[in-house]
């Protein structure tokens, strides 16, 4: 069955860097969309960034400029490049993957989530 596991979470200080990597089994990220969400303990869960099998990406209005999500083809890996960390990007991150639908994705599986702490 599908399974996605992410890691390269951890604590940084505000202004760091951290890469998060999800690696999926019995899937394929490159043929659907795929995407990493984010939840703290205030806000629901959010979109924040994503990209189509074409390689089309989508980054939320917070960390544009700041993350780059990427697929490394040959692993079968989904990464998140977090540059200038800010304590307002403390949250679970979790990876996704499904199958476009319209303008959107349905977003069938998830990782259990990863945990980043900016201070």
């Amino acid at each position: 069955h599908v399974q996605l596991v992410e890691s390269g979470g951890g604590s940084v200080q505000a202004g760091g860097s951290l890469r998060l990597s999800c690696v999926a089994s019995d899937y394929t990220f490159s043929s659907g969309c795929m995407g990493w969400f984010r939840q703290d303990l205030v806000k629901a869960r959010e979109l924040v960034s994503s990209m189509t099998s074409g390689g089309s990406a989508y980054y939320a209005d917070a960390v544009q400029g700041r993350f780059t999500i990427s697929l490394e083809n040959d692993k079968n890996t989904l990464c998140l490049q977090m540059n200038s960390l800010k304590t307002e990007d403390t949250a679970v991150y979790y990876c996704a993957a499904g199958r476009p639908r319209l303008n959107s994705c349905d977003w069938a599986y998830w990782g259990q989530g990863t945990q980043v702490t900016v201070s």
